[in-house]
């Protein structure tokens, strides 16, 4: 079984359970029971490439990462429903709604999310994202029509829906448009090379990796210093007004996440730390004053590796929560 097919599995189970308030792994029977392989695969989009455009049934909790039309058709009353979207890193994700046949009036909705929300917590923060969190929903029940297709602000984008009568549904198509600079972003993978650029822009922007990870930091230009030095509690980089910084938790939201280490400073060669959290985050806060740009690496962490160590490494923090 290939890393990429164990993280998917592992991200399905993840989101599954938190939708249904449960603990963050199911019991094997329970995963047997939603069969995470029929969710997602590794060479789903592999298999697809000759089928334009891909076209399936959408279930009551569901999770797709390629392009396509889905249907979703109630056979019962199903009241507590999310479809997770999530393009590759530099995409923006459209959602279009091509039919919808569902009774608000009679407490039925379909609601489109500008990012990912998990048990209250969200993926683009609210410090990281240019809207507010109400401004970030698409109410289908109160719009109507008249704005049939919703634009996602980074590469991930999700669906809130409850249909009551049999028989009802909808009908979206999911399509990607280039984002030249990716500003949040959710890896699909356990391991990769990402380069974050923030260019003259007051804003900030999170690279999430749902994985313990190890982290490589070979370039960094913050267009006045370069640097590294680890998160002390008097000392920082906040006052610089342009950092990185690298965050841990198990959550989804980066601003509850724990802050582990500041990058502003002068060092020599690239530095490396491990994060064992379920959630590893490479943050760049930018004031607009520059071109900021950061280059790292991560891969998954190894069973072996999650065991305290010293050395060039952050504290492990997480390391209970594994």
């Amino acid at each position: 079984m290939s890393p990429n097919f164990k993280l998917q599995c592992h991200f399905i189970l993840i989101l599954l359970t938190a939708l249904r308030g449960e603990s963050r792994y199911l019991e094997v029977q329970e995963a047997a029971v939603y069969d995470p392989l029929l969710l997602f695969s590794a060479n789903l989009k592999r298999d697809l490439a000759e089928e334009q455009p891909y076209r399936r049934a959408l279930r009551c909790l569901d999770m797709l990462s390629l392009p396509g039309q889905f249907t979703f058709t109630a056979d019962r009353p199903q009241l507590h429903c999310a479809a997770f979207f999530i393009g590759e890193p530099e995409e923006f994700i459209t959602i279009h709604y091509d039919l919808v046949s569902i009774d608000c009036q009679g407490g039925d909705f379909l609601k489109v999310f500008d990012g990912w929300i998990l048990k209250g917590e969200k993926f683009p923060s609210s410090q990281d994202h240019p809207l507010s969190t109400m401004k970030r929903y698409t109410d289908f029940c109160e719009s109507g029509l008249t704005r049939r297709s919703i634009r996602s602000s980074q590469n991930v984008a999700m669906v809130f829906f409850r249909v009551h009568e049999p028989g009802n549904g909808f009908t979206i198509t999911i399509k990607t448009d280039p984002n030249l600079f990716p500003c949040n972003v959710i890896s699909q993978t356990p391991s990769g090379r990402f380069t974050l650029v923030v260019p003259y822009q007051h804003q900030n922007c999170s690279f999430s990796i749902i994985y313990p990870v190890a982290i490589k930091i070979s370039d960094l230009t913050l267009g006045h210093l370069h640097g590294l030095q680890l998160k002390k509690p008097v000392a920082g980089c906040g006052g610089t007004g342009d950092f990185v910084e690298l965050l841990g938790g198990t959550g989804l939201d980066p601003s509850k996440m724990m802050p582990l280490a500041d990058l502003c400073y002068p060092f020599l060669g690239p530095a490396q730390m491990k994060i064992s959290c379920d959630n590893a985050v490479v943050r760049m806060v930018s004031s607009g004053k520059h071109i900021n740009r950061v280059t790292f690496e991560y891969r998954q962490l190894e069973p072996f590796e999650l065991e305290t160590s010293t050395g060039n490494s952050i504290p492990e923090y997480c390391l209970s929560s594994l």
